[in-house]
């Protein structure tokens, strides 16, 4: 090897060892603060009320599914999931919640609610004025990352006063978590 080639080799040695004692290391703190959050699909986007009775036997039935995620804070947390039907059923001479053709005609339902939530306890009568319980949530409730599943069958009274047609009502779910 020539003197020229061992020269080179020791400056670039020496200017190595420069640069890696010049290098200095930083480090940062990482801080996350974690609230309670809360979200919900209706993955039932029509939720068709049928009856299998062809005299007033039996109500209009049908199912409406969701898929919630929930996280309450650890101590004094809660959440809910409630329903308000925001639209009445259209058209003239058919089923209404808010103001029924006969004493007794109700829109009712009942709840399934997958831990970690308590569906509501028996049948629940829909309104337009006040959102009414789907499920409750207490205190450090966690969902699973996928979500957790809850649903709601419907009944509506089969009353031979309403005129025959096609009605339809919308219903609006909310999901709240503190």
């Amino acid at each position: 090897m020539s003197i020229l080639s061992k020269h080179t080799l020791t400056i670039l040695a020496c200017g190595l060892l420069l640069i890696t004692s010049m290098a200095h290391a930083q480090t940062t703190t990482l801080s996350v603060a974690v609230g309670a959050e809360a979200a919900l699909t209706v993955n039932t986007g029509t939720s068709t009320l049928s009856t299998a009775s062809s005299t007033f036997g039996a109500a209009y039935t049908g199912t409406t599914s969701l898929t919630y995620k929930i996280r309450t804070t650890k101590t004094g947390g809660t959440g809910t999931i409630t329903l308000k039907v925001t639209t009445d059923f259209a058209g003239t001479g058919g089923p209404s919640v808010t103001t029924p053709p006969t004493a007794g005609d109700a829109l009712t339902y009942t709840c399934t609610v997958a831990s970690p939530g308590t569906a509501c306890t028996g049948s629940q009568t829909a309104s337009t004025s006040t959102a009414t319980s789907v499920g409750t949530f207490g205190a450090s409730a966690n969902s699973v990352s996928a979500g957790n599943s809850a649903s709601v069958a419907w009944s509506l009274t089969d009353d031979p006063v309403y005129a025959t047609g096609t009605y339809t009502a919308t219903v609006t779910f909310t999901i709240a978590a503190t």
